[in-house]
């Protein structure tokens, strides 16, 4: 199994070419500036710029999900908790700001980033090795610190997107601690899971995807059929980065409840995911819309090992996959 190369200082190159290329780390300088745009995209590059930070945390008995996005001209969040065993969502908040207002998110992977409004705010805030992720709202409150101390590989991809470039990093297996608390009572966060993605690139106005990812201890993939291709499918175990070929995702778009079978066209990756559940949420904002569904369950199969060809099974591993088209 080829290492994966250092991620490079910045998303571009000197002669303002896109740094594309599948890497192993953190870039640290994530701005789009210096990259070489025609007279026509420089005028509408903000509206093209799109960030998000999201993360998951996964326990045996639920789940949840919290991100913070900006798409250039507005800026919105969500929060949910996913109850495993009653197979619902239990508690859910979610916002939209107006352009300019609400919004920050620093070019910075797995760095602070906040939307607020009157009554709700939902936040990563980044001191060290730890990131805290708070959510402050009437639906959902959510106190977690998520431990990057001993952070497994960080997958990095520079990758031509569907308008010009984008950016990734993804991470699993995280510890953490905390508390999430709604009508349905408290959810103690100390056996969770953590998983994290930051995004940043610049995006066609409409854009979709297939994704599913699920992190336990030593064990975690990200697949994804869509804007990004094949580039950002990978897997890790027992401390390992490697990368898999172009995911397949066997589903029933009008009952995303029924199993799902994902596999890798190399082989390495033959999953079936169950959905539990799901979290769905439509938006028409006349200039922009989404339709997106995550169904929240488990995965069972098998992950090959590139380097020995074992075979490692999956068994009940929780995570989620997401069927998303936005218009933004």
């Amino acid at each position: 199994m080829p290492t994966l190369p250092s991620a490079p200082l910045r998303l571009t190159a000197p002669d303002g070419r896109a740094a594309f290329g599948v890497y192993q780390g953190i870039v640290p300088e994530l701005s789009w500036r210096a990259l070489a745009l025609t007279p026509l995209q420089r005028l509408s590059r903000k509206l093209h710029h799109k960030r998000w930070q999201y993360a998951a945390l996964a326990h045996d008995d639920f789940l949840v999900a919290a991100a913070v996005v900006d798409v250039g001209w507005n800026g919105t969040a969500f929060a949910y908790l996913f109850d495993r065993k009653q197979g619902k969502v239990v508690a859910a908040a979610s916002a939209n700001g107006l352009p300019g207002i609400g919004v920050s998110l620093a070019d910075r992977a797995f760095g602070d980033a906040c939307f607020r409004l009157p009554g709700k705010r939902f936040a990563f805030e980044r001191t060290g090795d730890v990131l805290r992720l708070s959510v402050a709202s009437r639906e959902l409150s959510l106190d977690a610190e998520i431990d990057l101390s001993a952070m497994p590989p960080v997958l990095a991809v520079v990758a031509p997107a569907n308008y010009l470039a984008h950016s990734t990093h993804k991470s699993g297996g995280l510890p953490a601690r905390g508390e999430a608390r709604c009508a349905a009572g408290r959810y103690d966060l100390s056996a969770a899971t953590a998983s994290l993605d930051y995004s940043n690139g610049l995006l066609a106005r409409e854009t979709r995807w297939r994704w599913a990812s699920a992190h336990g201890a030593g064990i975690g993939f990200n697949l994804q059929q869509g804007y990004m291709g094949r580039e950002e499918n990978a897997v890790w175990l027992d401390g390992r980065l490697w990368r898999v070929g172009a995911a397949t995702f066997d589903y029933q778009a009008e009952n995303p409840l029924a199993p799902w079978r994902i596999r890798s066209d190399d082989g390495m990756v033959d999953l079936v995911f169950t959905p539990e559940g799901a979290r769905r949420e439509d938006k028409n904002l006349i200039v922009a819309a989404s339709r997106y569904v995550q169904p929240v369950g488990r995965f069972d199969g098998e992950l090959i090992d590139p380097d020995s060809g074992a075979r490692h099974a999956v068994r009940a591993l929780a995570g989620v996959t997401e069927d998303h088209v936005s218009r933004w």
